[in-house]
């Protein structure tokens, strides 16, 4: 086993590290499979990169709080174990890039030092919990929703029920109407609400982006807060059992609403009541750590550009509900900076603030809790490290995804395009530095991690290819796209695919339009009321590729001709379908069942062991080439297939026995009892496997 200093305090953690270092030198004695490893990696923040030979590593940060602390150990991890750069995302995480996979589980123990996770960052998981990076300061909210948020990650990290899902789970919490966490989009979406003096959240169902965007469906109007996690739990554990596993382009929540409706859907929720150890959990505000602003005298200091200082003011500065205190937006172009420049803004708000950033949707950073009179101080700081660009949140503010730089399912350039987009808006549209309502984003492909689909104007990475066989970048034009609050949005429509080469002036004709005929119109509105047939035709000569340049063969922010390469994608882990390996995975959930019940988590135990059954059976049907996809199924097949037959005798229907999970509550009698079943199962199966294999030879 790879040797390295660990040292942590937690053991769950500690060994959790050891584990991911077994299986890397397993991978590389050639002792598990690449798929296998595959899975195993990307649950534990480590993803594929575009270049051969290095990862990514997400590092999850719950609704985007970050601690001084805490950004300093990320950034000497950076500096020790990459290039010193850092990303921000559109769901609150930090990305490095380049990293040796090696050297993964040292970099992970660094991290946690400071109680910072790469646990479920990637993978068939519940990703980071996002958050309006306003809670807690905002005027408008009812309550702070961070103390949910963050309740909600410690509840199901490490919790069995979500470890091995067919897809990505992704959940969020808006602190106000304004739905700044975009609940709409995501498998479940919480809003704030206060109800006869009781606080609690409007709850959306099954959003989604990707190439089929779909609005997420009213699930409550209002739940009380004791009631969200053991909603979740019921929606994760039916995700589970009946999500798609085997076409990982249907495998999210919301194809599964689609196929059974809400109704059905809900009502599986409901069946799983009983095996919910926890019918409510109080989630206790007084005793989340928030931050504490430090008490410091303003300098004096001058401020030597003031047109400069009261633009930023302007459109950077944002007023908190707490008196005498107001919140700092720094715009990073295009989430990255340098650790640097991370260390010194680590010092700046520890000193001088509350010791910690907010991380934001938009790929930004918040400082909250400023004293007002800090603001020219503050300033002056800040524009040392060129985090005093105007425009945070607004139309100049232009998200998009890293694509064809380091992701592997990159069609065409992102970062570059968005570059030049904000260069444009700058140059010729300044008014637009105070603009809120314009939203553009870019996506290097149709997975949307730009979130181009949601956008007033989006941008999707695409390529086209001429009569003569060339190919060159091009990109699709998204419009009409807008948050409308309270969990209701418009997805944009596509209304034109353009050489890349031409998306500025693509901008340039939408936003002439919008300027000359709007009239005080939001874009939303204006694009409703104009429609798709309209912007097609004002955009369509721009599609024509008959009169290419050789400019128009080279991509934005490259001096290289285009080649489009896809790799594979690993934003969801790949199913297993190795029969041996299957065992050995039944085998390792037992061992975790038999721990976590003797630890009296009982709800774990049980749920490991129906794990391990699952696999287990399916590892028979696949021995005989029957192909699987949902949990549900396999339950099914197998009884169809082995017990009805009575190929394998089990004394009982399949079903009858692993569905007691959702009959019986979760005892310390029936944990004992379903770990022995799945024991005596995989002891049967694996001999019926025997014989057959002793039949064949």
């Amino acid at each position: 086993m790879q040797s390295f200093r660990t040292e942590l305090e937690n053991p769950v953690v500690e060994k959790d590290i050891l584990d991911l270092a077994n299986k890397i030198e397993l991978f590389h004695n050639g002792k598990i499979d690449e798929e296998k490893f595959r899975s195993l990696r990307l649950a534990r923040g480590v993803y594929g990169q575009r270049q051969e030979g290095v990862q990514m590593i997400r590092i999850k940060l719950p609704y985007g709080k970050v601690l001084s602390h805490q950004l300093r150990r990320i950034s000497e991890v950076s500096d020790e174990y990459s290039r010193s750069r850092l990303h921000i995302t559109t769901r609150q995480d930090i990305q490095i890039h380049y990293v040796d996979l090696n050297r993964t589980p040292e970099l992970w123990a660094e991290l946690e030092r400071d109680n910072v996770t790469l646990r479920e960052a990637c993978g068939n998981t519940v990703r980071n919990v996002t958050a309006s990076e306003t809670a807690g300061i905002d005027i408008n909210e009812p309550f702070d929703v961070s103390p949910y948020a963050d309740a909600l990650f410690k509840f199901f990290l490490r919790n069995p029920i979500c470890q091995e899902m067919g897809r990505k789970f992704k959940v969020s919490f808006s602190g106000t109407d304004e739905d700044t966490g975009l609940s709409y989009m995501h498998d479940l979406g919480f809003i704030a609400k206060i109800k006869d003096g009781v606080k609690g959240f409007k709850v959306m169902l099954a959003g989604g982006l990707g190439s089929q965007p779909r609005h997420a469906d009213l699930f409550y109007e209002f739940l009380p807060s004791d009631k969200i996690i053991p909603l979740m739990e019921g929606v994760l554990r039916v995700f589970d059992r009946y999500g798609e596993r085997k076409s990982r382009a249907k495998a999210r929540l919301k194809f599964l609403l689609k196929d059974i409706g809400l109704e059905a859907f809900k009502q599986l929720v409901e069946e799983e009541q009983n095996a919910i150890e926890f019918k409510t959990v109080t989630i206790d505000e007084a005793n989340y750590t928030a931050s504490t602003p430090v008490t410091v005298s303003a300098p004096k200091v001058e401020i030597k550009d003031v047109e400069a200082y009261n633009l930023w003011k302007s459109t950077n500065v944002i007023p908190q509900k707490q008196e005498g205190y107001v919140a700092i937006g720094i715009k990073v172009l295009l989430g990255d900076f340098y650790t640097d420049k991370a260390r010194l803004l680590a010092d700046l708000v520890e000193e001088n603030a509350a010791g910690e950033i907010r991380l934001s949707l938009r790929q930004n950073i918040l400082i909250p809790f400023v004293k007002e009179d800090l603001l020219p101080f503050f300033y002056i700081e800040l524009a040392k490290l060129g985090f005093v660009e105007a425009g945070y949140n607004k139309a100049v503010d232009i998200t998009a995804c890293p694509g064809t730089d380091t992701c592997n399912l990159g069609i065409s350039s992102s970062t570059g395009i968005a570059e030049e987009l904000e260069r444009v808006i700058k140059a010729e549209y300044p008014q637009y530095l105070q603009n809120t309502d314009l939203v553009i984003k870019i996506s290097g492909c149709m997975n949307a991690c730009g979130q181009h689909n949601m956008a007033n104007i989006g941008f999707q990475g695409m390529s086209i290819r001429t009569k003569d066989k060339l190919v060159a970048p091009a990109l699709q034009v998204l419009l009409g796209g807008g948050n409308l609050g309270d969990g209701n949005a418009y997805f944009a429509d596509k209304v034109v695919k353009i050489p890349s080469r031409r998306g500025p002036e693509a901008l340039r004709r939408i936003l002439n339009d919008f300027e000359d005929n709007a009239n005080g119109k939001l874009f939303v509105d204006y694009y409703k009321e104009k429609g798709e047939k309209y912007f097609y035709q004002l955009l369509t000569d721009l599609s024509n590729i008959e009169n290419l340049s050789q400019e128009d063969f080279i991509d934005w922010g490259t001096e290289e001709q285009y080649v489009k390469a896809i790799g594979i994608g690993e934003c969801a882990g790949v199913v297993i379908d190795l029969i041996a390996t299957l065992f050995l995975e039944s085998d390792e959930k037992i061992e975790e069942a038999q721990e976590a019940f003797n630890n009296k988590v009982y709800s774990g135990a049980i749920y490991e062991a129906y794990r391990s059954m699952v696999n287990s059976a399916k590892a028979i049907l696949l021995s005989e080439d029957i192909k699987t996809n949902t949990q549900a199924g396999i339950i099914k097949q197998f009884d169809e297939l082995f017990v009805d037959t009575k190929r394998i005798d089990l004394g009982a229907s399949f079903s009858d026995i692993i569905y007691q999970i959702k009959i019986c509550p979760p005892t310390e009698d029936f944990a004992s009892n379903y770990i022995n079943t799945a024991q005596q199962f995989l002891k049967s199966v694996r001999a019926f496997r025997e014989k057959e294999v002793a039949i064949k030879n």
